[in-house]
């Protein structure tokens, strides 16, 4: 059978700005018959992550994430529907998704590693299942509750850097179901934080482009901060770092302003930031949402709850075809995009 598929093209180096050229497009086969314990799936939706930066590198710097290989097809988070079965468990039109998905439009996977999904959680929007009823959301809800220490009635102020983002966009809102008395969040441009105030429930949001974000912090948190969800790292952190009350905590959930740099995961603090810490005995203990796999299952009917009781607002950046998926790649790098990056691949 003829297929299409995304292959590893180039690597930009460890230091580099991955662009869509990094990715190519090309035809190939796969087999026309399904094994035992098999199931051929037509691919629907996959998931384009800042993670991945780190899989374009010959190391990725980390022990439970492999790099890509040149040439070879790329895989992430993916949907897709069973087209043929040879597993007890998975039966023609069967919808299901797995982390490991390869970006091709039809493939033969091994049954077992396959999770089967139930649309009606997410009132039909499969994609969900690639981020807020999925391992986006599940970053957020156990992020939250395992490193945030988020108590009902603590009167506790939740900042969100990189607040516009796939994780961020539904860490607030999390923060705020969860107990926060005050959400804030830091974003790019003024659309993204009008969408986060008006649409997301967000207190407030900071163009950290413009003005002084030091000041524009002290004056929307005037209490200090005691939870901090970050994404980004670098300066932006500094900064919300500074302001944050003595035994508060970061969740520290991913540092996309360093990963086109070759330093170890997480990045060491500047000395003057790191002695705040250490003095005010601020929590920043890595979060690994896959060590928390007993929890994922009640987590994730949690967040549909949430979903279909309209408490958790969703935003999503659909790009159409598996031909724009490097294209999808470099923009949701770039921070161009709202909400989850998802390519469509087959209607």
């Amino acid at each position: 059978m003829i297929i299409q598929r995304v292959v590893l093209n180039s690597r930009p180096g460890k230091n580099g700005v991955p662009v869509a050229e990094n990715f190519r497009l090309e035809q190939s086969t796969i087999a026309d018959t399904v094994q035992a314990g098999q199931v051929r799936v037509k691919t629907l939706y996959l998931s384009v992550d800042p993670y991945m930066r780190c899989r374009m590198n010959e190391d990725t710097g980390s022990d439970y994430l492999q790099p890509w290989q040149l040439s070879e097809v790329a895989d992430g988070g993916g949907v897709g529907v069973v087209e043929e079965s040879k597993h007890d468990n998975l039966a023609e039109g069967d919808f299901v998704t797995s982390f490991t998905w390869p970006w091709q439009t039809v493939a033969i996977l091994d049954g077992s590693l396959l999770q089967k999904l139930v649309p009606q959680l997410v009132n039909g929007r499969l994609s969900y299942f690639l981020g807020a009823a999925g391992i986006t959301g599940l970053t957020a809800l156990l992020g939250i509750r395992e490193k945030g220490h988020v108590a009902v009635g603590a009167n506790q102020t939740m900042v969100v850097s990189g607040a516009a983002g796939a994780c961020g966009s539904l860490a607030g809102q999390i923060g705020r179901l969860e107990g926060c008395s005050r959400v804030v969040g830091i974003a790019g441009t003024d659309e993204k934080c009008s969408i986060l105030v008006q649409e997301m429930g967000f207190d407030a949001a900071i163009n950290y482009k413009k003005g002084n974000v030091a000041e524009q912090l002290r004056e929307l948190c005037p209490g200090g901060v005691d939870v901090y969800f970050d994404n980004v790292g670098g300066d932006i952190s500094d900064t919300v770092i500074s302001q944050m009350n003595q035994n508060s905590h970061i969740i520290l959930c991913g540092q996309i302003s360093q990963y086109n740099k070759d330093v170890p995961y997480p990045p060491p603090l500047p000395p003057d930031i790191e002695k705040i810490q250490k003095e005010r005995n601020i929590t920043r203990e890595r979060f690994l949402v896959l060590n928390y796999m007993d929890k994922h299952e009640a987590s994730i009917l949690q967040l549909c709850q949430w979903i279909q009781e309209g408490k958790l607002k969703v935003r999503e950046t659909m790009v159409e075809g598996l031909a724009n998926i490097g294209a999808a790649f470099q923009s949701m790098m770039s921070g161009g995009n709202i909400g989850k990056q998802i390519v469509s691949v087959s209607k």
